[in-house]
């Protein structure tokens, strides 16, 4: 089974349930990617400095962003889960950001309420509260700063709503049909 091709990007698409392909797990600061042609993760970098990740980090399978890349999350979990691990999420908004390899906007998300219903209250990005909003745009301004090639193309735009989230994820969807066709 090849991750990216193989499983769907929408569990629901009219409630924006997605499928999250976990890379990065809560509380690591080891930066796992997937690699496309092995079809496996890889350790792509440690971070280069004491850095974490807030949240667990992944993207969405049959989607493509403009960095070439499937589409990133940031799933806010209760607790870590791990690399590999498929979970059902519901997108939240969208933080863009843009980077050396062009515009790489992440998905705001969490766990579906049968995965984790500590989360039903949260419907809108706002509703995390401005400390972990505070996190995650740190977390993407900061991450690269010891990378000092990388870190002054590293652009953080903002947050967007949950509709800003949908258009991103279909315009990601079929920008990875136009490239399977090719």
């Amino acid at each position: 089974m090849h991750l990216i091709n193989d499983i769907p990007a929408f569990v629901d698409q009219s409630q924006c349930h997605i499928n999250v392909i976990i890379d990065v797990p809560k509380g690591s600061n080891n930066k796992y990617e997937y690699d496309h042609t092995l079809g496996c993760f890889k350790l792509d970098r440690v971070i280069h400095h004491s850095m974490y990740y807030p949240c667990d980090y992944g993207f969405i399978p049959q989607t493509l962003c403009g960095d070439g890349d499937p589409l990133d999350v940031c799933l806010i979990m209760t607790n870590p889960t791990f690399t590999w691990c498929l979970v059902q999420a519901r997108a939240i908004g969208i933080l863009y950001t843009k980077d050396n390899a062009g515009d790489d906007p992440k998905i705001i998300a969490v766990p579906t309420d049968e995965v984790d219903p500590r989360f039903s209250e949260i419907h809108h990005i706002d509703d995390l509260g401005h400390h972990m909003k505070e996190e995650l745009l740190l977390l993407f301004k900061e991450i690269k700063i010891l990378e000092h090639d990388k870190y002054e193309k590293i652009e953080v735009k903002g947050f967007g709503s949950i509709l800003e989230a949908q258009q991103e994820i279909i315009a990601s969807i079929k920008r990875f049909e136009k490239h399977m066709k090719k």
